[in-house]
């Protein structure tokens, strides 16, 4: 097993090294030059090329682009990830401040989805072919196919223009964390239910399930205490996942719900050409996904000690 997750942690460094590669590259593929935008907005005026040649030189601008990336990657080694061409404020303080609410966000829209998803995944599982079957699986559907965004106003004209229940907009109280975790959830919900459900459905086929029936034990026991345990296994793997993908997903409702984490930082560094900011946060969230990967590999064998990792024999 060790030998298995040394392995993949070297290959979790390859993949890093390639994604700090594809993320200062692509910022480059953009059109104009970050230099005059930048100066043209502290300014508010066309800056003189004397102008724009000095800020190029003082941020390493004018360096060939392979230059500049090895600076920019000692740096990150170093753990400077830069500092923002408006501020001067160094990336990493950005992230920090901006990340609380992020993670706030991600972690209450997983607790609501798993709340929603694995009884809902339990019972459609169950009562296979039945109405709530049915019920379950076309509300997943809805839920798989709703955007973020639109669900995001919908809950705003509903709860906060219509009933006036809950509050628009902003971050810093529980009622404003309602609705962007309702928002975010109810999508991951839809794609865990439909795991639960199919996990479950695979267990309660097993013989030894059916072993357990003939051996009297109540339904509930056979189902929740022997098919659960292990039909929730698969579930590890997509939630580590699907958190990953939740940091993503927060970037448009913040943007919806003007809550200023890390998705209001990403955009607004995004339309400001504000390259380092957005290579830092793109940096950070292919982090946050590797490190997550590590972890669900790691968890595996304890879970379930029938697991092989890496050509072992559990």
């Amino acid at each position: 097993m060790y030998n298995y997750l040394a392995y993949r942690f070297g290959t979790s460094l390859a993949v890093m090294f390639g994604v700090s590669i594809v993320t200062f590259g692509l910022v480059f593929l953009t059109p104009g030059d970050p230099a005059e935008v930048i100066l043209r907005q502290q300014l508010e005026r066309q800056p003189s090329q004397q102008e724009i040649d000095a800020f190029r030189a003082e941020r390493g601008l004018d360096e060939p682009v392979p230059i500049q990336y090895l600076d920019w990657l000692s740096g990150v080694l170093r753990g400077d990830l830069g500092s923002s061409y408006y501020t001067d404020t160094a990336v990493s303080t950005l992230l920090v401040d901006a990340l609380p609410l992020t993670l706030e966000l991600a972690v209450v829209s997983m607790a609501v989805a798993l709340v929603i998803a694995i009884p809902t995944g339990v019972l459609s599982a169950v009562h296979r072919g039945s109405a709530v079957d049915h019920a379950s699986q076309f509300g997943a559907l809805i839920g798989v196919s709703m955007p973020n965004f639109w669900l995001g106003y919908l809950l705003i004209l509903v709860f906060s223009l219509t009933l006036g229940v809950l509050p628009v907009a902003g971050a810093g109280s529980y009622s404003q964390l309602v609705l962007p975790a309702l928002t975010l959830g109810t999508g991951m919900a839809a794609i865990v239910t439909r795991l639960v459900r199919t996990s479950m459905l695979e267990v309660l086929e097993d013989p030894y399930i059916d072993t357990a029936r003939t051996k009297g034990l109540r339904e509930r026991i056979v189902v929740y205490k022997h098919a659960f345990r292990n039909g929730i296994i698969p579930v590890v793997t997509i939630v580590g996942l699907q958190f990953g993908s939740l940091l993503n997903g927060a970037v448009v409702v913040e943007i919806v719900f003007q809550r200023p984490g890390l998705g209001m930082l990403l955009v607004d560094a995004v339309f400001e050409r504000n390259y380092p900011v957005v290579q830092g946060i793109a940096l950070f969230t292919a982090l946050i996904f590797v490190a997550t990967n590590l972890l669900v590999d790691a968890s595996y064998r304890y879970l379930d000690p029938r697991v092989s990792l890496g050509g072992e024999t559990a």
